[in-house]
Formats: C-alpha cells, sequence, structure tokens
C-alpha cells in the first residue's frame, strides 16, 4: 500500500471517528435533556400536589370557621388571616383565602328567560320601567352603572358606563336582541376583523370583559378589585362583615353614597361583624338611603362562597392555583366550585 493509499484509509477512519463522535455528542445532549424533562414533569407534578394540599387545608380551615361560628363571617375569623407561608420540602406552599361575597358578581346581571323575569330596563328616561314603575336604583346594573363611574377613569363618563353595562347585559342574556341602543349583539361582535358571536351565558372569568363591546383595559384593571365572577350563579348578596375597607368605593357605588360615608360604616363595625342586619340598617351613615326591598335583600352576615389562591413550589417548578369554594349543608361540606390554573 502506497502512502497515498495509506493518507486515504486514515483520513476515513479520521471521519468516521469525527461523525461516532459528533453522534455520541447528540445521543448523550438529547439523553440529557429527557432526563431534564423528566425531572421537571416531576417537580410540576409535585408542586401541583403541593397546592392540592393548599386546597385541602382551606377546606379544614372554612370547615372548622363554620364549626365554630355558623351564622356569622367577619375577618377575625381564621380564614381571613390573610397570606399565609408553609415551607415544605424543597419548596413553600403559600395560600390566602378571599371572600367570593365581598364583591360585586358580574353574573347578578344576568336574568335567565326561563324563570319568566325580564332583562333590566335600558334607555328609559328617569330609571323607569316601560310600563311606569319605578326600578329601584339598587338593582345589580345601577349599583355597577354607579361603580363604573366612581371608579373616575379617563374618558369613562355616566354615559360610556351606561353603554358598558348594557353591552355586559346583552353579553349575558339568552337573547339576541339588544337591551338598549348602547347595547351589543351578535352583528355587533360578527362585523369585527376577528368575528365571534356574544356568549349569551354567563361570565366564566373577569378576563372575559375584554371581548364585551366597550369595555377598555383601563377600565377593567381599575373595576377588578371590586368585582368577581361566581360560576353559573347570579347571586347578588354582599356581606357587609367581610367587604375590605380598602373597597369602600363598592360600598359606596352599592348605597348610592360618597365615599366618606361608605368608610365611615366600614369603620365603625363590630370587632366580630354584625350579627344582625337590623344593626347594620340602623347605622347613621344610613339615614339619608331610601332603602327598600332590594337593598334590605342585598346585604347578609354569613357567606357561602370562598376564594382560595395557592401557589406551590419545588426545587424550581412553580404552581398556582385558584379555587372556588362553596359552603354547603350549613357548614358541613365544602364543594370545590371551579378550579383554574395559572398565574393570577
Amino acid at each position: 500500500m502506497n502512502k497515498r493509499s495509506q493518507g486515504v484509509a486514515l483520513i476515513t477512519v479520521l471521519l468516521i471517528v469525527a461523525l461516532a463522535a459528533i453522534i455520541a455528542t447528540q445521543m448523550t445532549a438529547r439523553l440529557q435533556l429527557q432526563m431534564q424533562r423528566t425531572a421537571n414533569v416531576n417537580f410540576n407534578q409535585q408542586a401541583y400536589w403541593y397546592a392540592m394540599g393548599a386546597e385541602a387545608f382551606a377546606k379544614r380551615v372554612l370547615l372548622q370557621t363554620f364549626k365554630d361560628d355558623p351564622s356569622v363571617g367577619h375577618l377575625e375569623q381564621i380564614w381571613a388571616q390573610g397570606e399565609t407561608s408553609f415551607p415544605v420540602d424543597y419548596g413553600q406552599i403559600t395560600g390566602e383565602i378571599f371572600d367570593s361575597q365581598a364583591c360585586f358578581n358580574l353574573n347578578a346581571l344576568y336574568i335567565p328567560t326561563s324563570t319568566g323575569g325580564n332583562p333590566p330596563s335600558g334607555d328609559t328616561p328617569g330609571g323607569d320601567t316601560p310600563g311606569g314603575g319605578a326600578t329601584s336604583i339598587f338593582t345589580p346594573k345601577e349599583i355597577l352603572k354607579r361603580l363604573i363611574t366612581k371608579l373616575d377613569v379617563e374618558g369613562v363618563s355616566e354615559f360610556e358606563a351606561e353603554s358598558m353595562v348594557n353591552a355586559l347585559i346583552d353579553w349575558l342574556d339568552e337573547n339576541s336582541s339588544i337591551t338598549s341602543s348602547t347595547g351589543a349583539e351578535d352583528n355587533d361582535y360578527a362585523s369585527k376583523e376577528f368575528p365571534y358571536l356574544a356568549a349569551n351565558n354567563m361570565l366564566a372569568s373577569i378576563n372575559e370583559l375584554r371581548v364585551i363591546e366597550h369595555f377598555t383595559v383601563p377600565l377593567i384593571d381599575a373595576l377588578k378589585d371590586y368585582v368577581c365572577v361566581l360560576p353559573n350563579n347570579n347571586l347578588h348578596k354582599i356581606n357587609i362583615n367581610t367587604l375590605d375597607s380598602e373597597k369602600a368605593l363598592l360600598l359606596a357605588a352599592i348605597i348610592d353614597q360618597g365615599e366618606s360615608e361608605a368608610e365611615s360604616i366600614l369603620s365603625s363595625r363590630p370587632e366580630e361583624g354584625f350579627t344582625d342586619m337590623t344593626d347594620f340598617f340602623n347605622m347613621p351613615e344610613l339615614t339619608d338611603v331610601q332603602r327598600d326591598s332590594e337593598f334590605d335583600e342585598m346585604f347578609v352576615v354569613v357567606s357561602e362562597y370562598f376564594t382560595l389562591k395557592a401557589t406551590a413550589s419545588f426545587n424550581n417548578s412553580f404552581f398556582a392555583l385558584t379555587s372556588m369554594m362553596k359552603v354547603e349543608d350549613s357548614g358541613k361540606e365544602i364543594t370545590v366550585m371551579s378550579r383554574s390554573v395559572g398565574r393570577f
């Protein structure tokens, strides 16, 4: 074999060795990636179970609360102690329980046709119904209009607030007829660049407001601290005992009074809340309120719905869980109504 043939053979061997090295390197890298993926799945699964443990613990806390005090809910109870963190192996669990009846339920504007009820009145003058009877100023529609106006978002006047509320009513109701000239139904959404239809059903999330006509991002950002969504439920009951003192604006919109009067009411509450609605109704700040049946039936002192917001970490994996829970059987059972995953 001459030197030239030997050189070719050597180059061939070197190419084969280089190719084998490249293949081996790729196989090792893929194996490491697969091992990391498996580890991440395991870590995320562990973080998930930590979050589910937080939910189970929250249910026990609520059960104990209703066992100790079944007839009244207030901010001195063990569920209302704010954000709490627990160290666990290779991670941490953080959770906080909120009263879901200490906010305005947007689904309260939903009136099912099957009940025989009529949707809230639209642009009838003076807030009167088409039949001539006076409409209560304490209906969910009127309260939401006042709240939006009181938020004082730039570019949002009473007219814009009226338009937003009417569009929301049309989004919720079961028909395809607009509530008023400022409402919005299928034709309005179908004509958009990316067309869609009105839900004609209850909201599933506050974020759904982003696709409803007239609602703007600045308004939604300002509104989200005062409103909530009860899944498949148009309950309109506000727990006066658990309403956060920092949300006096919501109470001001509800009772149609100034924010200072609302702040005075919240600061004057007994430490363990009102045990009887009569004590609340007799507060001097409410003497100028023209109460009616809508007003009296709106407030409660014990809640049925609570929300847990929990985050769990395990090694480098994080898991966020939001659980809506309902108290049933006089506080003897807690049912999870919905779960959502992701940062909140």
